[in-house]
């Protein structure tokens, strides 16, 4: 089989990372790639879901992972609808 080459430009700091990953993995840079494209080939499509939804930062995922504590501690105050709420912040 003959191969080719490609040049792509990437960000240096997400280079690295993903190199890193790779190597985690027991990939290199251009088995990963390839992986993709195989896949990509194979499916007819994007190996993988594309949203637009952005990867939750710190603070964000602190309040999530705040908000599952409070969803399963019995002790934590509770309101049985909005009216109680605002009583409750009013006073």
């Amino acid at each position: 089989m003959s191969t080719s080459s490609i040049n792509v430009r990437l960000d240096s700091v997400l280079k690295k990372e993903a190199e890193e990953l790779f190597a985690a993995l027991g990939l290199n840079m251009t088995t990963a790639i390839s992986v993709f494209l195989r896949q990509a080939v194979c499916d007819q499509a994007i190996p993988f879901r594309i949203c637009m939804y952005p990867k939750p930062n710190a603070t964000t995922l602190a309040a999530m992972r705040e908000a599952e504590r409070l969803a399963h501690d019995p002790n934590a105050k509770s309101y049985a609808n909005v009216e109680e709420l605002i009583k409750d912040l009013n006073s």
